[in-house]
């Protein structure tokens, strides 16, 4: 026998991904609105030169720890565009693709992803890839020094050195 056959996961489930949405449309908004993609997010001219992604890679692999306050450098620009405009609407999409009642009003939604058990295959991918983003953005928030990361992201007060 199944636990919860009544429901009540797919539910919840179904809810937070309306969370998702809203609060994505908000940080899209206002980071849009705020000029934060244009500035720290879309790459600049010569970032994405196959030297200069190179030489990021190196110090990643090294462990190097970045400068406090450095700008984010071509591989977390690159992550964080793959995550906020490709994983995430890949998401909500491949999800409300997957809702009866949603596409019984717009079936164009699953069709776009060609089918039902390929907006499955593609939802059950992308939670992989976001499980992943998650994992290692934790480990590099850890490895860069945990307290002072935490710090400048809950409260906005960076420790000087």
């Amino acid at each position: 026998m199944l636990p919860d056959q009544n429901g009540w996961s797919r539910y919840l489930h179904f809810q937070a991904g309306w969370v998702l949405v809203m609060t994505g449309l908000v940080y899209v908004l206002h980071g849009w609105r705020a000029g934060h993609f244009r500035r720290n997010l879309f790459p600049e001219k010569g970032e994405l030169s196959v030297g200069a992604l190179m030489d990021v890679l190196k110090k990643h692999l090294r462990f190097e720890r970045p400068a406090e306050g450095a700008p984010y450098n071509i591989l977390q620009r690159l992550t964080y565009l793959i995550v906020v405009f490709g994983l995430v609407p890949a998401m909500v999409w491949t999800g409300l693709a997957m809702s009866p009642s949603f596409t019984a009003g717009f079936p164009f939604v699953v069709d776009w992803v060609g089918g039902f058990e390929s907006a499955r295959t593609i939802h059950f991918f992308v939670t992989v890839a976001l499980a992943l983003f998650l994992v290692a953005h934790i480990a590099m928030i850890i490895l860069a020094g945990f307290k002072s990361r935490m710090r400048a992201m809950t409260v906005g007060v960076k420790e000087t050195v």
